[in-house]
């Protein structure tokens, strides 16, 4: 039996402002807290072993890497020193063996990079599987929407996962390839010019000192922006592609232009002020690099002038220079990375915040005018039980202090039906929510059979892609259900011409563009004939059928024996319910048995 339908009561995506400035959850000192809670489960978990036998093989290679390197300045300096000399057996020696280097270093270079993005992208499978466990686990992409406190959670587990691993495994890589480089070419650098390495501090310190004061925050902060904006502009874009015949309907293009628009001035503008920031960084890097290229010949012109060093000598202390400034200053070359880096850290340390944490029974605590009424304390308690019912139940609106409902109590039998009506607004939608666990605001008692026994439809059905066939197996793909019956659920609702197509049951197609919204509704309720659960809740679910077909599903779903709960406002199904709950507003409610049993 299907469990409560995903889709069954949808609540509709905030769209984010795209001018609200973006809010850095934690202070940028904590940013190293944040990247371990993000990244030490993969290390430390089940996936330890591979993660640090991978990272084994990488170390590896970088030391061969980094060895061939120093062999090869070596031969570089051979050359120079050869030329110079005009020797020519020493000049064709080191010509060999920095052929035979190059011949090494070559397939080094390219089985390291091909291990690096294995290793990163093994690392993003293991860590979207835990976000998305996270995601899907007790409906958190439903209360997500609710709120908008956080922003497009899609974005972040399809993109900023996949930056995460790239950037992370890609920093580490390079830091210990600078540890590396450090160590191996300053003794290189020592053994020429003990002023040279003095000199390489302290410029590589002042040049890391000016970069984070310099362009620090402000580039992490416009990085976390633009990440943002960005998201919400596609958003946007999605929302237009999903309601495009709605919007062609209304005529609409104009105003969503507009919003459009709106979004990407945002985007513009905020990348304006990116831009800027970036080319002074620029500025910065490029001068602090090509300084280098004239640095360390000043410094050693007078000792290769006087003849106390050879010039091959001095290409040596150059091309080591070069490598230990590059360790030595690795924030400084990478700042503009690291920036947008550390802005796609913060995010998806907020949406782990949601996702990752534990939750609490119960849900969150209500407004203090919904505790007044929580006897058991806050929070809608669900049994099991055999019938349907509620105790003494209180329902508020989720982060508000309005309650919709108040001290509702009420059991149906299996078999029964209630028929649920109400002006518009007074929490009719919102009972079927709290009776499929979708809403924990306010206290009582809600008592059902397991949650597998009951299915929920919505207004508007969700029509999914794939075949026919998985359509009306939905939420259970792995259903054990013939293809007799389920051309039987499709007669049943007037529908068993679409297994017509050439491809029968099996036939995929675009079913939420091909069929009318009362297609879409009837191929909903063939579900539930499919799956026979033991309680249908229908919130206005044959709203586009005619009055023809309403009947003769009603009559179909009560012959099946399930227990109905139908919000509805027709007048003609009220003879298929055996009792009647209507919501007066302000919280109050009357509820009867209807004359008659239906059958």
């Amino acid at each position: 039996m299907p469990d409560v339908n995903s889709a069954a009561l949808p609540t509709p995506q905030a769209i984010p402002d795209p001018d609200r400035t973006p809010r850095l959850p934690l202070p940028c000192s904590s940013t190293w807290q944040r990247f371990m809670q993000l990244a030490k489960p993969f290390w430390l978990g089940n996936e330890r072993f591979k993660a640090w036998s991978l990272l084994a093989a990488l170390v590896l290679l970088m030391l061969c890497e980094t060895r061939l390197a120093v062999l090869l300045n070596d031969e570089a300096g051979e050359l120079m020193s050869a030329l110079a000399g005009r020797n020519a057996d020493r000049f064709w020696h080191a010509a060999r063996m920095t052929l035979l280097l190059v011949g090494l270093a070559a397939p080094c270079y390219a089985v390291y990079y091909f291990m690096r993005d294995t290793f990163a992208n093994h690392w993003r499978r293991w860590l979207t599987g835990r976000f998305l466990d996270g995601y899907l686990a007790d409906r958190r992409y439903y209360t997500l929407g609710q709120h908008d406190e956080l922003d497009n959670p899609d974005q972040r587990i399809a993109e900023d996962i996949n930056t995460f691993t790239a950037r992370s495994t890609h920093f580490l890589l390079i830091l210990i390839g600078s540890v590396m480089q450090l160590a191996a070419f300053s003794a290189v650098l020592w053994s020429i010019s003990e002023a040279l390495v003095g000199f390489l501090v302290v410029y590589a310190l002042a040049g890391t000192v000016g970069a984070m004061y310099l362009f620090g925050r402000p580039l992490i902060t416009l990085n976390f922006a633009q990440l943002r904006k960005e998201a919400d502009l596609r958003f946007n874009l999605i929302q237009v592609r999903e309601s495009a015949e709605s919007i062609a309907f209304h005529r609409g293009e104009a105003q969503e232009r507009s919003q459009i628009d709106a979004r990407f001035a945002a985007v513009f503008s905020n990348c304006a002020r990116l831009i800027r920031r970036q080319c002074a960084l620029n500025l910065f890097q490029r001068a602090f690099t090509q300084l280098t290229l004239v640095l360390p010949a000043v410094l050693l012109a007078a000792d290769v002038l006087a003849g106390r060093l050879e010039v091959g000598h001095a290409v040596q202390a150059a091309g080591a220079f070069a490598m230990v400034l590059g360790a030595v200053a690795l924030i400084v070359d990478n700042f503009e990375s690291l920036s947008r880096f550390v802005a796609g850290i913060d995010r998806l340390h907020e949406l782990s915040q949601q996702l990752l944490k534990p939750r609490h029974e119960g849900g969150r605590e209500g407004a203090a005018s919904v505790q007044e009424h929580a006897a058991q304390g806050p929070g809608i308690r669900h049994d099991a039980a055999d019938f349907i019912g509620a105790q003494q139940l209180c329902v508020a609106v989720p982060g508000s202090q309005r309650i919709l409902i108040e001290q509702l109590s009420f059991a149906l039998a299996m078999g029964d039906a209630l028929l649920i009506t109400g002006v518009s607004g007074c929490g009719k939608s919102s009972l079927l929510r709290a009776l499929a666990g979708l809403w924990r605001e306010g206290s009582g008692r809600i008592c059902h059979p397991p949650g597998e026994q009951l299915f929920f439809l919505p207004q508007r059905p969700y029509v999914r892609q794939g075949s026919l066939r998985s359509q009306l197996l939905y939420p259970c793909p792995d259903a054990q259900v013939g293809d007799a019956e389920l051309l039987s659920a499709l007669a049943d609702v007037q529908l068993h011409h679409l297994a017509h197509a050439p491809q029968g049951l099996d036939a995929d197609r675009p079913w939420d563009k091909l069929l009318s919204m009362g297609e879409q509704q009837r191929l909903a309720l063939a579900r539930v004939l499919v799956h026979r659960p033991a309680v249908v809740v229908l919130d206005e679910a044959t709203s586009a059928l005619d009055a023809e077909n309403e009947s003769a599903i009603y009559a179909r779903l009560r012959r099946s024996g399930a227990c109905l709960i139908s919000v509805a406002h027709r007048d003609a199904v009220r003879k298929f319910h055996t009792h009647h709950l209507e919501l007066t507003g302000e919280a109050r409610w009357q509820f009867s048995a209807l004359p008659g049993r239906a059958t």
